[in-house]
């Protein structure tokens, strides 16, 4: 039988960075606590793109970034196909900045990206870091958004995305314009790590909400307790920096 949920986790091996597979985890956690079948599959450089309800791209250096630019070139078409289908593509920091057109290095090598959200990254100095507090949008759903930002990329949406959240504490996507992260239909794309999901169940609950309506017809999900995680947010802001 097909599973409920299909998870596809692109580059498992190199785009890694702070742990983000906890976003992976947690999706997969929340899905099963409320009784649905999820797989997960892991796609590296070279493999097919398969059919998903979910795609997620983590973070990486500059030069990870750089080697995966053929191997994400030739992924594009069945990509954009996926996103057609209905398919949610979650971009993580070197992740988001892949979904845009391209990413310009410090020593201004343009990057290609996917070319699937109106948005371009350029390096910058010195590097944006700090723990964010946030408040987001996403297909109808309103929550406070917190996680940690590290990165030397100033992001600029174009006219086709819209931002993720409106920054209250820290910088977001370029340290100018109080936004972070960006939504363009399916495509969403933050700078937050944490992982970003296991503290925000909401912006968790609200990507597993599109991604199973495949099989729920769009009905609300059962709420799960998320005491612990609220504690751990509690916890964080208490935090300096």
């Amino acid at each position: 039988m097909s599973p409920d949920l299909r998870l596809v986790h692109l580059y498992p091996d190199l785009l890694r960075t702070y742990g983000d597979r906890g976003n992976l985890v947690a999706l997969v956690r929340r899905a099963e606590w409320r009784g649905f079948s999820v797989h997960v599959q892991g796609v590296g450089r070279g493999d097919e793109t398969p059919p998903a309800d979910l795609f997620l791209l983590g973070g990486g250096t500059d030069r990870v970034q750089s080697a995966l630019g053929d191997d994400l070139a030739a992924r594009r078409e069945a990509l954009v196909e996926r996103v057609r289908e209905g398919a949610i593509l979650v971009g993580i920091c070197g992740g988001y900045q892949l979904l845009g057109h391209r990413y310009v290095t410090t020593g201004g090598v343009a990057v290609p990206g996917l070319g699937l959200l109106d948005a371009e990254t350029r390096a910058g100095s010195p590097r944006i870091i700090g723990r964010v507090r946030a408040t987001a949008a996403l297909w109808g759903s309103r929550f406070d958004l917190v996680g940690f930002e590290n990165h030397g990329g100033r992001t600029l949406l174009g006219p086709a995305a819209a931002p993720l959240a409106s920054v209250r504490k820290r910088r977001g996507n370029n340290g100018r314009d109080r936004t972070e992260g960006a939504v363009q239909g399916t495509l969403v794309g933050t700078y937050l790590h944490g992982p970003v999901l296991p503290l925000n169940p909401e912006l968790a609950d609200a990507l597993l909400a599109r991604a199973l309506s495949r099989v729920t017809a769009g009905a609300s999900l059962e709420p799960l307790d998320d005491r612990l995680e609220h504690w751990a947010r509690r916890l964080r802001r208490r935090l300096r920096r």
